[in-house]
């Protein structure tokens, strides 16, 4: 583990965003194909940042607009747009996110992970619990009638998107996708980063999950860590920053 600093569907199933000669990437060596799957209580919208950057460096990105109906529904849509990809590819995902890429990980078309943010839960753990085991800051989600969880509108802007405009945190409030709270109960099974090599981004100045709990999940998986001076939106905020670490991952791995 090493740790650095720094400032800082096809049709429902997902977004396919390309650019770049095909062989202009494969000549550098490197791996070229990014899947992006986002979080709880947000949509792939958030990564358009992070995905011009990689864009612009020659990489293909695809984001996984996952149901967020269970963590098994997730999971089968993340593998879903690992199937379409033209050879090995780096999987990144946030928050919640990370969750769904310890498991589908396991994808012979995987070969780095990185976790912004991110649950990294080991086997026989479950995401709720796990974040009571060093709780966050916020106590704004709650419950809706029908199982499902959200982020109280009032306090997201604060809790989830602190360092971004007032304008756009507003906005990711009202446009937050609630999660099935089942997803957050789910035991999950061997992590794919026993086997793959993982990068993590902390964001320091996190609330919706705790600094110190990504920090620790991050070591235990024995991943290269980043510390960015960031909210839990830390790839909307910072996404040179996140896009460094992508990139990072996709030369490192193999």
């Amino acid at each position: 583990m090493t740790t650095d600093q720094t400032p800082a569907a096809a049709g429902i199933a997902a977004t396919a965003i390309a650019s770049g000669p095909a062989d202009a990437t494969a000549s550098l060596g490197r791996i070229r194909n990014i899947v992006l799957v986002h979080g709880a209580f947000a949509d792939g919208s958030g990564w358009k940042a992070v995905a011009r950057l990689l864009q612009h460096e020659g990489y293909v990105v695809s984001i996984v607009q996952q149901p967020m109906t269970s963590l098994k529904d997730d999971i089968a849509a993340t593998e879903r747009v690992l199937n379409r990809q033209a050879g090995p590819s780096i999987l990144v995902g946030h928050s919640y996110g990370g969750g769904v890429i310890t498991m589908a990980g396991h994808s012979p078309m995987v070969a780095g992970l990185v976790y912004v943010a991110a649950f990294a839960p080991d086997e026989g753990e479950a995401l709720g619990p796990l974040t009571g085991s060093m709780p966050p800051a916020t106590v704004a989600i709650a419950p809706t009638d029908d199982g499902y969880l959200f982020v109280d509108p009032v306090s997201f802007p604060a809790d989830f998107a602190a360092d971004l405009s007032a304008e756009d945190a507003r906005f990711m409030a009202l446009s937050q996708m609630p999660t099935a709270a089942e997803a957050f109960g789910t035991i999950m099974g061997v992590p794919a980063w026993k086997t793959k090599p993982s990068w993590g981004i902390v964001a320091t100045q996190d609330r919706m999950i705790n600094p110190d709990l990504e920090r620790w999940m991050y070591e235990r998986a024995d991943a290269h860590i980043t510390e960015v001076d960031a909210s839990h939106a830390v790839y909307v905020s910072q996404p040179r920053a996140v896009a460094d670490v992508i990139i990072r991952a996709a030369f490192e791995a193999r």
